[in-house]
């Protein structure tokens, strides 16, 4: 674990010394945050961001803070943790956005957007641009009593893993997948039958073709829950994630209790957490995909610039009715669009050309 970035571990270092050496954190109330999580721990940047953090906040903190992670279940349900948090029935949880569009439709945006920004921008927005004010404006509305913090990301995901090819966009018609937040809405609107299961228990529901294809993240995280032992077909590029935000969520009246000193270094930690996240995703991918091909019978698939055309028409259409459903989907979704019209110049001349034909 040491190996993945010397700046982050030297980055605590940094923090244990500053903060052990505060007698002021010394002298506060310890706080023990309760973190039910949507991710089991084994999985590569999800659940171990969760253990990252756990390990190195009691330190940190010197025993100020600690936390205790809960495996998807055994505390509160997945797709239950926001209202458990808000409720004060446990005081923190670890998830992701859109699995309360079901609640706030288009909450999806504070996670990942289809054809939307890669991290680095993604991250711009959120830290400085108006992203964070406006996602804890989303739960505030909503009358939730959770505060968010940004924790984790990684890179673009796999568009999916699929039983069969996918040549055209009549192969979507009809097919039973599971896919997340807002792409799932895109595949929806393209006659695709589209359900949004837990991670631990999409491979049974793969099994016993309830469904007949999903998405759930990057491949060696995908890797670890088996898909590729039923659907061999693994397609690029994750149009709908180009990354992925994480969020802790803390319930308000524990977060107002702690100190300043205490709620700076969740910020601070929750930061680092996100460094190390998108650096260690990224660096176990490529071993993963080439494995997968030689020895799992795996095929890596592209996505056709016409199916990719299509995907991306049937996104705009659905910002367009979610913006007239949800005011505070389009209050966002224009303020995004907005910070990338600007960032586009940057991007269009920073970086070099990418993709399989360069």
């Amino acid at each position: 674990m040491e190996r993945r970035s010397l700046t982050i571990v030297s980055l605590f270092v940094f923090i244990a010394v500053l903060f052990s050496s505060n007698p002021l954190l010394a002298g506060e109330k310890p706080i023990l945050l309760k973190v039910p999580t949507t991710y089991a721990a084994a999985l590569p940047g999800l659940g171990t961001t969760t253990t990252w953090i756990a390990q190195r906040l009691h330190i940190a903190s010197s025993g100020s803070l600690k936390m205790k992670i809960y495996e998807p279940g055994k505390l509160v349900a997945p797709f239950e943790i926001l209202d458990a948090v808000s409720k004060g029935k446990v005081n923190a949880g670890y998830s992701i956005s859109g699995y309360w569009e079901g609640k706030m439709p288009g909450s999806s945006i504070f996670s990942t957007i289809p054809f939307g920004p890669e991290a680095g921008e993604f991250l711009a927005w959120m830290y400085y641009g108006n992203g964070r004010k406006l996602y804890q404006k989303m739960y505030d509305d909503a009358g939730y009593n959770v505060h968010v913090i940004p924790c984790g990301i990684i890179a673009p995901e796999t568009g999916g893993w699929f039983k069969k090819e996918i040549n055209t966009v009549d192969d979507i018609k009809g097919l039973k997948i599971r896919y997340y937040g807002l792409g799932g809405k895109v595949l929806q609107k393209l006659g695709a039958s589209v359900s949004l299961i837990p991670g631990g228990e999409i491979f049974a529901a793969l099994e016993k073709n309830a469904i007949e294809a999903t998405e759930f993240s990057m491949p060696a995280i995908d890797t670890k829950l088996g898909f590729y032992k039923i659907a061999k077909m693994n397609y690029f590029p994750g149009w709908h994630q180009q990354s992925t935000l994480f969020e802790l969520l803390i319930n308000k009246d524990t977060w107002n209790s702690m100190s300043e000193s205490q709620q700076l270094l969740m910020e601070i930690i929750c930061k680092a957490a996100t460094a190390d996240a998108f650096a260690f995703t990224e660096s176990i991918q490529a071993a993963v995909m080439q494995d997968n091909v030689k020895n799992q019978g795996v095929q890596n698939k592209y996505y056709s610039k016409e199916i990719l055309a299509a995907f991306e028409k049937a996104w705009y259409e659905v910002a367009g009715e979610l913006s007239e459903k949800s005011p505070f989907f389009k209050e966002a979704w224009e303020d995004l669009s907005t910070f990338r019209g600007e960032y586009e110049v940057w991007a269009k001349y920073a970086f070099l050309p990418r993709g399989l034909d360069k």
